[in-house]
């Protein structure tokens, strides 16, 4: 079935504001006004953002919970012997304390590096990419550094072909800034944004004719990316968060796309 634009626009009409948005962990962000809070809940929320969406929401909490007000201070103040003792017997599907207290790290010292992820992200990032492919990759090696060094159930390597759903996930909610989408990280185009694919965003894709590939990976977001660049070139994401309404909430119906 090809992709109706008509469709998709009138579904973003309806859907696209926050009465919508809960059960997401996107609403974790709501609660911070400060930009470099908020990028940390991101990345904290959307790293987390994975099986049931109950126990996403509440592990989500459970660490947030721990960081206080100013998730950026906890982290700049916190030791590594804090962090171990904070977050010990932390436990989410198959993520285990130890990827987490990395991941927490990680952002510490990016921080103290860089001074924000943004500033990270900025550092990989220029005018002559086509997308945010390659600032990512920079991101999350700089992440890693803290760590083993590896790849863990929090942070995939981009380069190994992932489609890395949850950070792309993370990098539409700091990039975009709208009635759902809080924005913040100025400089950054949401031309280059690449969709967040998991099997609902692969299967809806699919059924738009937008890709005929079998696999979950970077080259099918990518080809279902560019099918929707062609709606919209300047915001190539924008049906992203309308479209997993129709699978996480039982009030919105497929029917009104297919």
């Amino acid at each position: 079935m090809p992709a109706n634009r008509e469709k998709l626009e009138t579904l973003f009409s309806r859907y696209q504001n926050r009465q919508w948005v809960h059960p997401d962990p996107l609403e974790f962000l709501y609660l911070y006004n400060e930009e470099r809070d908020r990028e940390i809940v991101g990345l904290i929320a959307s790293s987390l953002a994975y099986g049931r969406v109950a126990q996403i929401l509440k592990s989500v909490s459970v660490v947030l919970e721990q960081m206080g007000t100013s998730p950026r201070d906890f982290l700049l103040s916190s030791t590594d012997a804090m962090l171990q003792e904070t977050f010990a017997g932390f436990k989410h599907r198959f993520t285990a304390a130890e990827d987490l207290i990395d991941l927490l790290r990680g952002v510490r010292d990016v921080c103290r590096r860089f001074g924000s992820l943004h500033n990270c992200f900025m550092k990989g990032h220029g005018d002559q990419q086509e997308t945010v492919y390659e600032p990512l990759c920079f991101l999350v090696n700089e992440l890693l550094k803290s760590g083993k060094n590896t790849a863990n159930t929090l942070l995939p390597l981009p380069e190994r072909g992932s489609a890395c759903k949850r950070l792309h996930l993370f990098l539409r909610w700091v990039v975009r800034n709208d009635a759902v989408d809080p924005g913040g990280w100025h400089g950054v185009s949401p031309s280059k944004l690449i969709v967040p694919l998991d099997t609902h965003m692969h299967r809806i894709g699919a059924r738009l004719g937008m890709t005929e590939r079998r696999q979950g990976n970077l080259k099918t977001a990518m080809e279902i990316t560019d099918a929707f660049r062609r709606f919209a070139p300047e915001d190539p994401v924008k049906y992203d968060f309308v479209l997993t309404r129709l699978g996480i909430r039982n009030d919105c119906d497929p029917g009104d796309l297919f």
